[in-house]
């Protein structure tokens, strides 16, 4: 695939279909490789993912714009697939911030990335409605003159705020404010998923391996959602795999593990081939 305009018109497209896409989560440009590989048609970035991979929770204080930015050109330029990022709060309270987060996101080369209404203070976790609307509106405006979709996120249900009633309230006035997708991560089950997807006007994402029950894609494909992310859950997978390998080896004295494990031929096959003039 060629230019970033491309891929910004193909990831739109994908969210037009009359079934759902998957958009798997790689937190760095090995695993993206992997990905792209496999088949899947685009790509996000997982800021918790990311957070485990350089040995550090996922949280607002704990990462930076600066790098989880690094982070996403790093895996844009591993692959030739459309990536959307995980913008978190958008890096800042104020829409000023929210607007030149995407500014400085599609600089990288993203085509899509979100931006979520919690607040990161664990007393008062979510922006009153009219501020997390005010921000949702500067990123919009500022998607709006560039080849981006921007995902706008209702993050009630991670916050111990289950309110189904207030999540579509939420997620309505994003749509007013110009968000292109709509998203409320740890919905609780299929009922509360369809109701979401009836009652707005834009793409629904859900995410799979978070919290909340296990849906096929066809399931939530007929309950009306049209893409379905999985977070910080396959580099989860990742490091179950690494524990359950290390405890084999601590504890039996085996290494069974390495059956499962991916031949090195392959993974050689998929890493960039390049070569550097000079490694000083």
């Amino acid at each position: 695939m060629s230019g970033t305009v491309e891929k910004y018109e193909l990831f739109k497209s994908l969210h037009d279909g009359d079934t759902a896409f998957v958009i798997p989560n790689p937190w760095d440009a090995g695993s993206a490789r992997i990905l792209t590989a496999m088949g899947f048609k685009a790509l996000a970035t997982t800021s918790a993912g990311y957070a485990f991979s350089v040995g550090r929770r996922d949280s607002f204080a704990g990462l930076s714009r600066a790098e989880l930015l690094e982070n996403a050109k790093n895996i844009v330029d591993a692959t030739d697939l459309p990536v959307s990022a995980d913008l978190e709060d958008g890096f800042g309270a104020s829409p000023e911030v929210c607007a030149e987060t995407i500014r400085m996101a599609a600089g990288v080369g993203l085509v899509g990335g979100s931006i979520e209404d919690a607040t990161g203070n664990p007393e008062d976790p979510i922006f009153d409605i009219g501020a997390a609307k005010d921000r949702v509106a500067a990123a919009a405006e500022t998607s709006a003159g560039l080849p981006f979709l921007l995902t706008a996120r209702a993050e009630n249900y991670l916050w111990g705020r289950p309110d189904l009633k207030d999540t579509i309230k939420r997620l309505q006035a994003f749509s007013e404010a110009g968000a292109d997708v709509l998203y409320a991560p740890g919905l609780p089950d299929i009922d509360a998923i369809a109701t979401v997807c009836r009652e707005v006007d834009k793409p629904v994402n859900v995410v799979m391996g978070l919290q909340g029950g296990s849906y096929s894609v066809d399931a939530l494909s007929d309950a009306g959602v049209r893409r379905i992310s999985v977070g910080g859950s396959f580099a989860r997978a990742a490091l179950g795999a690494l524990k359950r390998a290390a405890q084999e080896v601590l504890e039996d004295g085996t290494f069974t593990y390495a059956a499962d494990a991916m031949p090195d031929g392959e993974v050689s096959k998929l890493m960039s081939q390049g070569h550097l003039d000079g490694r000083a």
